[in-house]
């Protein structure tokens, strides 16, 4: 075996600019590799992860207007739902699928006031669910709770671009203080996030506290609940469309209208983008397999132009006694010392180019209108991906330097010597 080692190390330094070659076809095809994959997951770490803060797991429902006559009524008829939806809603006939439901109301224009500065702003009604199916992320304080709801207090939760304008040193320091708005004072409880650039005015408070005080009836502008129970895209799809349907019987709305009612169902949408998600990784997969045999194709190549520029060699070899098995051998260990020591240069390289990528690219946003996002989140390959695809081409450089070598094994001693 020492021998062995000794003759690779000799015949690799005896032929440098060929094993430099073969080096390099394996290096890039294990970097592009592992870059490209890199790559790939920090874009869909960063479009899932981002895409989760506004996608929520639950179902809103809305009036809409109708686009056909029906039932005596005209086309362009505004739905507004009320307290026989939220009925429907919460009614035996879905009490098995639906739970957690909820209802919001319209909103209220008010002017914010707090030690002389003042700020616009939009009353709204909502239950404490609302923080997970609104995706609200709090910045200090706390959400709305039950006992605001059922005790019907007067507090609020604002959003940091209004806190910012009403405390502009510390914004945070808001919470607890009372503000007053139009002619009521509410106690602020918490602040939602908002970016530098967001200026939402939306302002929340307790469902039961709006009704109260700005609208007595039983109008409300949105139903919000989860489901469960239901598994695949299409029990989604025909829950939606038997609820709908009950909710249009309600409202007196055409069967095959769609604008009627609106229902915003975010479970399906994630299921879609897990779909497209598996599509993409998938494609990535592909255009990084196919990277990987172009190295592949570049170690055979080059296996048999160096096999080829040694028959003379290997007539010596046999020559002086050297057996068949002894060239074979020979070959295949270099061709396994060359794939190896290059490729994990090359998984070495492709892992630093992801961290480089991580913090360069990865921490620059983009501006979607409502948020900044990043663009890659996390641009990693695992190591044992790294280390699969290294041994991948490990194996095929071993196979591809196997048949030229047991064709040089073959060949007579008397030809061999006679190859230029």
């Amino acid at each position: 075996m020492r021998e062995l080692f000794h003759e690779i190390a000799s015949s690799l330094r005896q032929n440098k600019l060929r094993t430099v070659l073969t080096g390099f076809a394996v290096s890039w095809g294990i970097f592009l590799l592992i870059a490209l994959l890199g790559a790939g997951n920090g874009l869909m770490n960063s479009f899932m992860g981002n895409m989760d803060q506004f996608v929520s797991r639950s179902i809103t429902v809305q009036g809409w207007r109708t686009s056909k006559p029906y039932a005596g009524y005209k086309e362009n008829r505004s739905i507004q739902l009320d307290g026989k939806d939220v009925a429907l809603t919460e009614g035996p006939q879905w009490k098995n699928t639906i739970t957690g439901v909820t209802a919001g109301t319209g909103s209220f224009s008010a002017t914010l006031s707090l030690d002389g500065k003042v700020v616009n702003g939009w009353l709204r009604g909502v239950s404490p669910e609302h923080q997970e199916y609104g995706k609200i992320q709090m910045a200090a304080g706390r959400f709305l709770s039950p006992a605001d709801l059922q005790e019907q207090r007067k507090v609020m939760v604002l959003s940091l671009s209004q806190a910012r304008e009403l405390l502009p040193n510390s914004p945070d320091a808001l919470v607890g203080r009372w503000v007053t708005a139009g002619a009521l004072a509410y106690r602020v409880i918490g602040i939602y996030h908002t970016d530098e650039g967001d200026f939402r005015r939306t302002c929340f408070i307790p469902y039961t506290t709006y009704k109260g005080i700005y609208d007595p009836s039983d109008k409300v502008s949105s139903i919000s609940f989860t489901v469960d129970g239901l598994h695949s895209l299409k029990e989604h799809e025909d829950f939606q469309e038997a609820y709908g349907d009950a909710i249009k019987r309600l409202h007196s709305i055409a069967p095959d209208d769609r604008m009627g009612i609106w229902i915003s169902n975010g479970y399906t949408r994630n299921m879609q983008m897990s779909k497209a998600e598996g599509i993409i990784r998938i494609a990535l997969w592909i255009l990084g397999i196919l990277t990987l045999i172009s190295g592949i194709v570049g170690v055979s190549n080059i296996m048999l132009i160096t096999v080829k520029e040694r028959t003379h060699e290997f007539g010596i070899r046999k020559a002086i006694g050297a057996r068949p098995g002894n060239i074979l051998s020979l070959i295949i260990a270099e061709s396994v010392a060359i794939t190896a020591a290059f490729g994990y240069v090359g998984m070495f390289l492709g892992m630093v180019s992801c961290e480089i990528l991580g913090k360069t690219v990865g921490q620059k946003g983009v501006d979607i209108g409502f948020e900044t996002i990043r663009m890659l989140e996390n641009p990693s390959v695992g190591l044992d991906v790294a280390l699969e695809a290294t041994l991948l081409l490990i194996v095929a450089g071993t196979l591809a330097g196997i048949i030229p070598a047991w064709k040089a094994a073959k060949v007579k001693p008397i030809e061999a010597l006679r190859a230029e």
